[in-house]
This record gives C-alpha cells, structure tokens and sequence, in this order.
C-alpha cells in the first residue's frame, strides 16, 4: 500500500467523498426464503432518507443486519466510511439506533438509562454530563431526568431513546419505526424533530416506516418491497420515474400496496 493510498484513508469520509452510510449488494436468507436481493443505496450527512415499504418488505432484516444483529454473506456496508464487517468497532462507533420495542430500563430513571450507555461508549463522567445536558435540553427533557422511565409517556420515551442514541455523537441515525404507538401529535412532533436534527448536525438519518405522512417533500426515499429495492432517490426523482402525482400513487405503482 502507498503512502498516498494511506494519507487518503485516514481522511474523513467527507473529504474522501463518501455517503455516510453506504449498503452495497446486500442479499439474506431464512433458509429456502428470500429476504433481501442486491439491496444497495446510501445515506448522505445531513440527509433524512425513508427506507419505505410495505409490511413484510424486508425492512426488519435490512435494519438487523445494519446494526450486526444479522451478517450478510454476501455485499458490504459502510458506516462512516468504516466496512461493516472488517472494521466492526470503528463502523458501529458512529452508529445511533433507535429500535421500534423500547430498550429502556423502565425502573431507571432517565439519567440512569443515559449513563449506562454512555460508559459502554466509553465516555467520561464529565463528557457524560455535558452531553446528557444538551440532547435531554433540546427536547425539553432536562428537568425530567431524575423520572423513572415508566412514568413517562410514549412520545417522552421515544425522546430519551433518541437522546441516548446521540450520546456519542453518532455520524449516522438509524430509526426503525419509531412512531409505532404514538398518538398524533406525538408521531409529529417526533418526525419534524429528527428532520431538524438531521438538517441543523449534518448527521445522515435513515427512518424505516410504512407510514406515507412521514415523507416530507424534500426527503431521500428507499421504496423496498419484496426484498427488493424499487426506488431511491429525491421524492421529486421517484414520483418524477413512476410518472405519480404523490407519494401514495408512487408507493402504490411499485408495491401495489395502497396505503
């Protein structure tokens, strides 16, 4: 290896031009059955993309995977410009995840759950109380951080989840459904939330949903149905390609699943 070839791969992953999360031909199997098949796109810093699709699409494995829970056989995905599979430690250190069943502890409180996760990142006591300062105040939260978690509501959960996931200052979010359950205003007040965030840290989001209402006009969609990738692009780019007026046609051209 020369050493202008390793001067270049000790540059960020900006300034090396690469998405911040990149999935390259991945494919997954339950035995006989087909999960996933050559599934590529990429999520770029400061962008809020959609992995869209319909119940059954693939959308669980293809986060399963994203976040090691599964390994593919077969593709490559890359955090941060970190491979997924040979770099594990260094990908998943800039990797924030937010699951649809809560992970809290329930009988901690808000701080509690905070600190735990922030020592498994290996942050100190000090760094751990700034940054617990600044998620819990963006949202509101801060004077609710001795609670126990299951005094909470749904929507002030979802809250402290994104709040944790963002501890170690994540270059890549990953949501997957994190609606489910929520009333309406709650469900709102969470995409237009994680939309600024994206927008204001340049961190690149990738929201999994089934839920047409929360692709916002200038989002990045991935439409997966049937293991396969459909579309992905600007909304403006898919609806332009299924000649559709709206999301809900689009969505319904290519899956045949009208939501």
């Amino acid at each position: 290896m020369n050493a202008v070839y390793e001067a270049e791969l000790r540059l960020p992953f900006e300034q090396q031009g690469l998405p911040a999360l990149a999935v390259e031909n991945l494919c997954y199997r339950y035995g006989d059955k087909t999960a996933l098949t050559q599934v590529s796109f990429a999520v770029q810093s400061g962008r809020f993309t959609l992995l869209l699709g319909p119940n059954g699409a693939g959308k669980t494995t293809l986060f399963s995977l994203l976040t090691r829970l599964f390994e593919s056989p077969t593709g490559h995905i890359r955090i941060a410009g970190y491979d997924l599979k040979r770099q594990a430690s260094q990908a998943l250190a800039h990797l924030g995840v937010v699951f649809q069943q809560s992970t809290l502890d329930m009988d901690l409180s808000v701080e509690q759950n905070l600190c735990y996760h922030a020592a498994l990142h290996g942050l100190s006591r000090r760094e751990t109380d700034v940054r617990i300062l600044e998620e819990l105040s963006r949202q509101g939260m801060y004077e609710r951080r001795r609670e126990k978690i299951r005094a909470l509501n749904g929507g002030h959960r979802r809250r402290v989840e994104i709040a944790r996931a963002l501890l170690h200052q994540p270059k890549v979010l990953l949501l997957d459904e994190p609606t489910v359950g929520l009333d309406l205003p709650s469900r709102k007040a969470l995409v237009d939330y994680v939309h600024e965030l994206a927008r204001t840290h340049r961190i690149a989001v990738l929201w999994t949903t089934h839920l047409i209402d929360e692709v916002y006009p200038d989002d990045d969609l991935v439409i997966l149905h049937r293991g396969r990738v459909q579309a992905r692009g600007p909304v403006d780019a898919v609806l332009a390609t299924t000649a559709s007026a709206d999301i809900d046609a689009a969505f319904q051209h290519l899956t045949g699943d009208h939501r």
